[in-house]
Parts: structure tokens; C-alpha cells; sequence
């Protein structure tokens, strides 16, 4: 650079330097304070599910130099837990975290947003979104209600939940009602249960009056915290309706639109990073949780076989059924179960031999 042009640029830095000092550029200071809020479908009690939230406005504040800051509200705080999506549709609030599969009586394609019942494991979520057609189906999808998504956690695979009474066979689940996520309560009505669908701030009390006969929430660590364990005694396992449920960030499609494309990639890169962190989170804590309840005197079993088949056959059924009559959700779900079979192909071969091998040496 030649001494003309340093000389220039420095009574150029020093003119903007100048306006700045008298505080003549109104501009700036509106770009430096943009505030959001965020929904979040959670209890603030849950530091794993609703801390992914907390995680990304921080790194948001962080990544933004304090210039772009989030408040996150409980469910219920702002608006109720469940209600969160109309809020985002009208831009009550720009954003909120939630599970989407909450939503599938709006249309069941949420629920592919999410997890479905003998879907996909939390790595091939992550896979099918970033690298497969997900994120960019279901962004078509969302944008129907005026939301664009991010993935926003997934806790793993999930317990089965708690019972007050012994789960022997297919008979048992005759009747019961139980508190159960998402779509899985379509299938549970198609083996004779009555699911309910309750938030995890009010699933104890339920459990306890014996207004519902079970409860499912997510596994060791957050069931714990919510004392499901004083309550009913029977902890089953796998929860095959949720091999990987995955949270999301559901953002009003103007609101992201009106940010800056530094800000833009600040949410996509915050979002990833709370992603990532939510499972880490799961994954340390619930060992532990689980040497816990074992030690206080819970009673953790396996589905029985029968149960598990019933489940399985009556999950692909309904999923026939929902293809023949909602469009929406036959274009996502035809790429979904491509995908999950090419990756269980893969998986038998590596993760799923090499787990089972690992599990049962003494370690």
C-alpha cells in the first residue's frame, strides 16, 4: 500500500471513529441490540432437553459479541407448552424449541421431524437431516406454517417408560393409559391402549392419582428428576417409538430472513453446537441415573417379544394408511424409509455388530 493511500484510509477510519464518538450513526446502534425470544416446550427443571435452548442463546450471545441476544422462556411462560408453533406461525415469538412430533395432529408430517415409532437411530437423524433430503423436506414442509428449522438435540434412544403394573404380553397393554410422545399413541390405540398426551411438568401427578396406569418421558436421567420412580415401579425398555427423537429450532421464516447473513450463520452454527452438546449431556448422565434407580429398588425390564412384533406390524400399517391419504407426508416419508433401509444396511455390518460385541464382554 503506497503512503498516499495509508494516510487516506486512516483519516477514513478516523472520520468514522469521529462519527461514531458523537453518536451520529443511529444505524449501527439499531443493528447492535437485537433481541429475541424463545418458546421452549420444556420445564426449566429439565437441564438436558430444556438447556439446549439456554446452550444455543448463549452461544448465539457469544458468537454475536453480545450484539444478538435470546431470552429463553419455559413452557408455559409465554405461551403453553404445545402452543408454541402457533406462536412462531403469527410471530408471537421468532423462535421456539420443541419436539416436533408434538404437532403431528396439525398434519403427522411432523412427526417425521422428529421420530416415528421403529425410525431412526439418533446418528442416521443427524445423517438424513444434514447430508440426506431431510432438512430440505421438511423446510418445505415447515415452511407451510412460516417456519424454517434447525436441528435443535437429540437425547438418543429412549426408555419405555414407567408402569404401575407388569407388562407380561400384549394383553396388558389392553386398556392402559398411558402418557406417551408424538405419534406412538396412534399406534398404542391400534393395540388396544389409550395414550394420552400430557407435558413433562404434569406427567408426575397423573402417574400418582392413577389417572394414567404408565407415563413415558425420556430415560434415566430426566425421569429421575421428575420422580417417576416413587410413583411406578416398572421400568421398561427399549422405547421403540423413539430410537432418536430429534428437537428443533423452529424460527418465523421473516424474522430469519430480516437477519444479517453473519447472524444467519451465528443461529445455523449455535444450533449445531446445541445439538451435538444436548446428546453428550444424555449420554453422561444417564448411566449413572440408571445405577441409581436400580440401587433404589426399581425394576427395569424388557418389552416383552410379543409386544415388541405387535408394535412393529401395526407402526407399518398406520404408516400405509397415512401415505394413502396425506400427500405431505407420503413425499418425506418415501425418502425417510429409503434411508433408513440403506443405513440399517450399513449398520448391520459395523455399529450394530460391534455394539453387540461390546455388550457382552465383561468390561
Amino acid at each position: 500500500m503506497n503512503h498516499q493511500m495509508d494516510r487516506r484510509s486512516v483519516i477514513k477510519n478516523a472520520g468514522i471513529a469521529g462519527i461514531l464518538a458523537v453518536g451520529a450513526a443511529p444505524a449501527v446502534h439499531a443493528q447492535a441490540a437485537l433481541r429475541w425470544r424463545l418458546a421452549s416446550s420444556f420445564p426449566k427443571s429439565l437441564d438436558t432437553i430444556f438447556g439446549a435452548a439456554e446452550v444455543f442463546a448463549q452461544k448465539v450471545s457469544e458468537m454475536s459479541g453480545g450484539k444478538f441476544t435470546i431470552s429463553v422462556h419455559a413452557g408455559g411462560e409465554l405461551m403453553p407448552p404445545f402452543g408454541v408453533v402457533d406462536g412462531v406461525q403469527a410471530g408471537t415469538v421468532e423462535m421456539a424449541h420443541t419436539a416436533p412430533y408434538y404437532f403431528h395432529g396439525k398434519d403427522e408430517t411432523f412427526a417425521l421431524g422428529c421420530t416415528i415409532p421403529f425410525g431412526l437411530n439418533s446418528r442416521q437423524m443427524t445423517a438424513w437431516m444434514y447430508e440426506g433430503n431431510g432438512l430440505k423436506l421438511m423446510r418445505e414442509f415447515y415452511g407451510k406454517y412460516n417456519i424454517i428449522n434447525f436441528p435443535g438435540g437429540n437425547t438418543g434412544a429412549q426408555m419405555g417408560g414407567w408402569y404401575r403394573k407388569e407388562i407380561k404380553s400384549v394383553a396388558d397393554v389392553k386398556g392402559m393409559k398411558i402418557r406417551i410422545g408424538g405419534f406412538a399413541g396412534r399406534v398404542i390405540e391400534r393395540m388396544g391402549g389409550v395414550p394420552q398426551n400430557i407435558p413433562g411438568g404434569e406427567i408426575y401427578q397423573a402417574l400418582e392419582k392413577g389417572t394414567i396406569d404408565a407415563a413415558e418421558w425420556v430415560g434415566p436421567y430426566d425421569d429421575q428428576k421428575l420422580g417417576f420412580n416413587k410413583v411406578a415401579p416398572f421400568y421398561y425398555y427399549p422405547g421403540w417409538w423413539e430410537g432418536g427423537p430429534q428437537l428443533d429450532f423452529f424460527i418465523n421464516t421473516k424474522a430469519f430472513a430480516s437477519l444479517s447473513a453473519e447472524n444467519k450463520a451465528i443461529v445455523e452454527c449455535a444450533a449445531a453446537f446445541a445439538h451435538t452438546e444436548m446428546q453428550a449431556k444424555y449420554d453422561v448422565k444417564n448411566p449413572n441415573a440408571l445405577k441409581q434407580l436400580v440401587g433404589a429398588k426399581v425394576k427395569v425390564l424388557p418389552f416383552p417379544e410379543d409386544v415388541l412384533k405387535l408394535a412393529f406390524k401395526e407402526s407399518m400399517a398406520l404408516y400405509a394408511e397415512v401415505s394413502a391419504k396425506n400427500p405431505n407426508w407420503k413425499k418425506v416419508y418415501d425418502d425417510y424409509a429409503a434411508f433408513r433401509r440403506d443405513s440399517n444396511l450399513w449398520f448391520r455390518f459395523t455399529e450394530m455388530k460391534f455394539d453387540q460385541f461390546m455388550q457382552s464382554q465383561k468390561l
